[in-house]
């Protein structure tokens, strides 16, 4: 198992920065690659962004590119996703995924991460 525990969220004016974590634990071995979606009120879980867990390979949604970063850092079994000139339109609840997704060409199809956090909100006022 592993476990996923995010923290980061908040209000933020539109413009504005915020840096999400979620910190691995348990059998991360297992781990081919992390990732972030997102959820807004009345709308699916989308994709955000997604990194292997060498670090070497990033992905990201094209209405995220420029804006967010996301990295790791291996010591610490954290990643991050730093997201700048927030929108309103990028409020939602975010969510951390990991797992051994079988290659970073298919990362952005949820149902193939097998672990999630309990998600943190991010709401972008206007």
């Amino acid at each position: 198992q592993v476990q996923l525990v995010e923290s980061g969220g908040g209000l933020v004016q539109a413009g504005g920065s915020l840096r999400l974590s979620c910190a691995a634990s348990g059998r991360t071995f297992s781990i081919y690659a992390m990732g972030w979606f997102r959820q807004a009120p009345g709308k699916e879980r989308e994709f955000v962004a997604a990194i292997s867990w060498s670090g070497g390979s990033t992905v990201y949604t094209d209405s995220v590119k420029g804006r967010f970063t996301i990295a790791r850092d291996n010591a610490k079994n954290t990643v991050y996703l730093q997201m700048t000139s927030l929108k309103p339109e990028d409020t939602a609840v975010y969510y951390c995924a990991a797992g051994s997704v079988p290659t970073m060409v298919v990362v952005a199809t949820a149902g193939l991460y097998e672990y999630w956090g309990q998600g943190t909100q991010v709401t972008v006022s206007s």
